[in-house]
């Protein structure tokens, strides 16, 4: 009922262009020109002027990132311990569980 259908093109459509022709070149040596003279360098880009008002900013922004990270991480450590401690118990009830059937036989 739901079968895709593969369309099917036995002959190319379109114009079809013959492979090109690779002749091997020769390789010319040029003379090796003279090093240019040095270019003077940029004038230097002015010192960013932080104020208070910005330093606050972005120690309040790092700050945040800090606390979220952590709260991150330390969630992530809390849910392996967590998991870790179920499959101890689990391993406890299930050799418990088969202890107590040997004992029976």
């Amino acid at each position: 009922m739901l079968r895709p259908k593969v369309p099917t093109n036995p002959m190319p459509t379109g114009i079809v262009t013959p492979p090109a022709v690779i002749e091997p070149t020769t390789v010319v040596q040029h003379p090796v020109a003279p090093d240019p003279t040095p270019v003077a360098p940029a004038p230097a880009r002015p010192t960013v002027q932080l104020t208070p008002g910005a330093v606050i900013a972005l120690v309040g922004g790092g700050t945040a990132v800090v606390l979220v990270v952590g709260a991150v991480l330390v969630s992530m450590l809390l849910a392996v311990a967590i998991t870790g401690a179920s499959l101890a118990i689990c391993a406890l009830v299930i050799r418990s569980l088969i202890t107590a059937d040997a004992k029976r036989h």
